[in-house]
């Protein structure tokens, strides 16, 4: 395929690009308090947010919390590929959980898991939660979050176990693993008029969903590549070679587990 055709049936690839890659400054982004908008800057709480929600009725999405339903209703359909650090987090052992919990008590847990999840995600690390589905977590990191971006998947993953209970001397109340990994991901708004959703796709995706796949409870697992951007601040993780369903070949991947690691070890 050719470039133009190319362009032709993206033609808001250059903008996406723009967005994903350096973000843009809303109107009002000077004003104070966080957590914000990730793609505007925007404050959603403190004065500033509640002067915005006054005049605008500007707030988190419906479908992502980080990120303004004001942003997600206006980005056109399209997308770009970019460098994108992609976490999956999934409770282990689900269906057998909720035969053993009865139908309220598992529902609470869920959404146990699901309140703990946005806190991490929105109010301390600032990631971009893609969906939530059933049991399991996805969220995503691209290049406008800042120069850390891919340290923060990592950070994000660490600090999802610690909230599930996994720190030493603690007995975890979720039985909770996590996959990171970061490369080439198709990252836009996908979908036609009336039912779009903003997320990502590709081989990253998918890799991450299978190394996710085989981590313990406990767990997390980091994918060599991008264990590569972040071994100064988690030196000397244990390897692990991994085969892939749908993959030829193995995968490398380091063994995180926030367990065995005293509180604040793991992040810098």
């Amino acid at each position: 395929m050719s470039t133009d055709a190319h362009t032709d049936g993206n033609p808001n690839e250059a903008m996406w690009r723009e967005l994903l890659l350096h973000g843009h400054r809303g109107r009002w982004s000077f004003l104070p308090a966080d957590p914000r908008c990730m793609v505007c800057h925007q404050p959603f709480y403190g004065l500033g947010g509640r002067l915005l929600r006054a005049m605008t009725g500007y707030g988190p999405s419906r479908m992502s919390p980080n990120i303004c339903n004001h942003c997600e209703d206006m980005m056109p359909t399209g997308g770009a590929e970019v460098d994108t650090g992609v976490l999956f987090a999934d409770i282990r052992g689900s269906t057998a959980l909720a035969a053993q919990m009865g139908t309220a008590a598992y529902a609470e847990l869920i959404g146990r898991f699901y309140r703990a999840s946005a806190h991490v995600m929105v109010e301390q690390e600032q990631g971009w939660i893609d969906k939530f589905v059933g049991d399991e977590l996805m969220a995503l990191y691209i290049p406008a979050m800042g120069a850390d971006y891919r340290m923060r998947v990592v950070n994000s993953g660490a600090a999802l176990l610690r909230a599930a209970g996994y720190t030493p001397g603690e007995e975890p109340w979720l039985p909770l693993a996590i996959g990171v990994h970061a490369g080439p991901a198709f990252v836009g708004k996908i979908g036609a008029a009336g039912s779009t959703a903003v997320t990502a796709l590709g081989d990253t995706v998918n890799a991450t969903a299978r190394i996710q796949a085989q981590a313990e409870a406990g767990e997390l697992l980091i994918s060599e590549d991008l264990y590569a951007s972040v071994e100064s601040s988690y030196p000397g993780l244990e390897r692990r070679t991994l085969t892939l369903r749908g993959r030829e070949g193995t995968v490398d991947v380091r063994v995180l587990r926030p367990a065995e690691v005293p509180t604040g070890a793991t992040k810098p």
